[in-house]
């Protein structure tokens, strides 16, 4: 019970150190502020050969070389947007963890609530239809006619009074 335990917290402490472990001591810069706007930035942009990770997450030696290359912009006094911007003109706007709004992008932004308007637009239609032609009828059944629905309400009725 206790080795499971111990092996239980030594896999989470484990993994919650895996992003730490990607940024080597040699790039971390001596001012904390501009350590924080380069970890911060480093958050959004995308590991080019990962794809599913940021650059402050991964360890592949292309990260390494991107946080390396925003480190350099922050020393030389740019902006986080104009570091951004140096970026997205070098690496095109995949780099961006959550790309830009725009024109370009107008589809994979609107794509998702198209697709719900879409689903609740096909269910609204489907429940009416199904209302339409008779709830809790089955498909291809007859209505009866006007002497079994006269027999049946009799019987019904007939029912109900030796209640």
């Amino acid at each position: 019970m206790i080795k499971r335990l111990v092996v239980a917290c030594l896999l989470v402490l484990s993994t919650l150190s895996a992003p730490a472990l990607a940024i080597a001591p040699d790039e971390v810069l001596d001012d904390p502020a501009l350590e924080q706007r380069a970890r911060d930035l480093s958050a959004e942009l995308r590991c080019m050969v990962c794809q599913n990770q940021s650059i402050d997450d991964s360890d592949a030696p292309l990260a390494k070389d991107l946080r390396v290359l925003v480190r350099e912009r922050l020393l030389e006094g740019d902006t986080n947007q104009q570091v951004i911007d140096y970026l997205v003109s070098r690496y095109g706007e995949f780099v961006l963890l959550k790309p830009r709004f725009g024109a370009h992008t107008l589809l994979l932004w609107a794509a998702a609530p198209l697709a719900l308007i879409a689903g609740i637009t096909a269910i609204f239609f489907a429940l009416r239809r199904r209302n339409a032609s008779g709830a809790g009828v089955a498909p291809g059944t007859v209505p009866l006619t006007k002497d079994e629905q006269d027999r049946l309400d009799i019987l019904l009725s007939e029912k109900s009074d030796t209640r």
